[in-house]
């Protein structure tokens, strides 16, 4: 390999790698304060980067948290985005519920992050949310009512159903405290897993 093209994919690595470790350091940072009381000097000095660093691959406060709010999106979205209509309706949403549940028990700091960007009306994501979030929901939409067309499963409303699969999935995360507390421990995975598909799902069968 050319000396020059090593320089450019060590930089491409790095650069990749940095870029991580603002991100991850920004959630915390934002979700323990909040946007107004997060700082870049806050979020520099958790991921170990001098402030003109971190600048130097965001130039905003704004463009950090922007971007931690979209990598929460895409990682949340994926499973979404992966229902069949060719599928078993049943075991994809199953599968669904069950890796958007793994997310939200995984990283609770990510479902509280966005939870409050939602109750302060979205002011840095709207375009998303009525963009490009509201066509995968209205793509998928069309899936779950060809199963019910095909009377694979029992008549639903799409949107309310993704609806119902996100409150549920990310009340784990956004209340966990309160879960805790009825609970007297963290919710077991499994148990929890369990009892969220069969209620989320019975009254799907056709």
């Amino acid at each position: 390999m050319p000396q020059s093209t090593a320089k450019i994919v060590q930089k491409t690595r790095i650069q990749h790698q940095n870029q991580a470790l603002i991100l991850k350091a920004a959630l915390e940072v934002f979700s323990a304060f909040g946007y107004r009381g997060g700082t870049i000097d806050q979020i520099a000095k958790k991921c170990g980067l001098s402030k003109p660093n971190l600048l130097y691959y965001f130039k905003r406060k704004e463009d950090v948290y922007v971007a931690v709010l979209e990598a929460t999106l895409a990682e949340w979205l994926e499973p979404l985005r992966g229902l069949d209509v060719n599928g078993d309706p049943i075991v994809e949403l199953t599968r669904y519920v069950s890796e958007k549940l793994e997310i939200s028990l995984k990283n609770p700091q990510a479902s509280k992050l966005f939870a409050n960007e939602i109750l302060h009306g979205a002011p840095h994501i709207q375009k998303f949310l009525k963009g490009p979030l509201r066509d995968l929901v209205e793509e998928k939409s069309a899936v779950i009512l060809e199963w019910v067309a095909q009377k694979k499963i029992a008549p639903v409303d799409p949107q309310h159903l993704i609806f119902a699969i996100w409150a549920v999935t990310q009340h784990y995360a956004d209340f966990s405290v309160q879960v805790e507390a009825i609970m007297g421990s963290e919710p077991k995975p499994d148990r929890t897993r369990k009892a969220v598909i069969e209620l989320l799902l019975r009254g799907l069968r056709a």
